[in-house]
């Protein structure tokens, strides 16, 4: 059981930075990066616009305050959607990265069927595609080349758009993964790691920008099944965090293997601070959906966060590295 800290002691261990403290308000660059804010997926079952990627300073103890959200995104027809508003309502992943010209952009996908790229802070249109509804996006990731992936875990495919060749690009290439959740590029090794079902793959990206390749490089069969959220240990450049139906791993990419379990199921996001503070999401009694909670978990120091009202799947560590 993950135990309350006192905010006294939660303040000495999380970086605040100086933000504006408002909505949806500007961020400096250098607040941007610190990695310390964390990114919600705010769903809305039942009233799909009011859906927000919302991100909050766990430094502020009360997140029902305007002081607690430093900025909030949903896809409109003012900021590049229109046509594609209707595929919102359900985000399921959003990341901060940095595009080729060292500027900073996110990406996000929603189950509804909406993978779009954006500029940050702006929250313009940079890309968009509809994966489909019926393929349920799961798992977003901008690469290198400025082309984005998608995990469907319906589809059962991790798919790779050509992003980079412009802003309504659907050119793409497949690569077949039952129940896909998960993509994280590696810079080091230069593979996208996938996670679906109880497998972890590492694919090569071949070809060019406009017209990509998948190879397999490496693929592990996992312990358990019900593969869900994969992302990177910052700070451990040679450690994945995955999370199961039932366990939570650590996995280190140099071995090729686990090296730590957790006996710990149903967590729908697991990352980690640069401190190594963790941060998981898992589904509460009494909200909206099986899937969903309005409260964000903090380990190693303990917390939790709760935004009264809100319907979070994930909760992303708002940092631009990939590892």
């Amino acid at each position: 059981m993950i135990r309350v800290l006192s905010t006294l002691a939660l303040l000495a261990t999380l970086v605040t930075g100086s933000v504006a403290s408002t909505a949806s308000a500007a961020i400096s660059t250098p607040a941007a990066e610190v990695g310390r804010l964390v990114a919600l997926t705010d769903q809305q079952y039942e009233n799909g616009p009011a859906a927000r990627i919302r991100l909050m300073d766990p430094a502020v103890y009360d997140w029902n305050t305007a002081a607690a959200q430093k900025w909030s995104w949903s896809p409109t027809s003012a900021n590049g959607f229109s046509g594609l508003t209707s595929l919102w309502g359900l985000p399921s992943d959003v990341k901060l990265r940095m595009d080729r010209a060292g500027a900073y952009v996110a990406v996000v996908a929603d189950s509804r069927g909406l993978a779009g790229l954006i500029t940050y802070p702006g929250g313009q249109r940079i890309w968009a595609a509809n994966v489909g509804a019926a393929n349920n996006p799961h798992s977003v990731e901008l690469l290198p080349d400025g082309n984005v992936a998608v995990a469907a875990s319906s589809g059962g495919f991790v798919r790779v758009y050509t992003a980079s060749q412009g802003s309504a690009s659907t050119k793409s290439v497949s690569y077949s993964l039952p129940d896909a959740h998960g993509v994280q590029w590696d810079p080091v090794r230069q593979v996208l790691w996938v996670l679906g079902g109880n497998r972890l793959a590492a694919l090569k990206i071949n070809g060019t920008a406009a017209a990509p390749t998948l190879a397999e490089s490496l693929v592990v069969t996992l312990p358990t099944s019900g593969g869900h959220d994969l992302t990177p240990v910052l700070e451990n450049h040679d450690r994945l965090w995955i999370s199961t139906g039932s366990k939570v791993y650590q996995f280190s990419k140099s071995a090729g293997a686990i090296v730590s379990t957790e006996n710990v199921g149903a967590i729908k996001s697991v990352n980690s601070m640069p401190n190594a503070q963790q941060v998981r999401t898992t589904p509460k009694a009494g909200c909206k959906t099986t899937w969903c909670t309005d409260t964000v978990n903090f380990a190693v120091p303990a917390a939790t966060r709760t935004l009264s009202g809100a319907q979070i799947y994930k909760a992303r560590v708002w940092s631009s590295r990939y590892e």
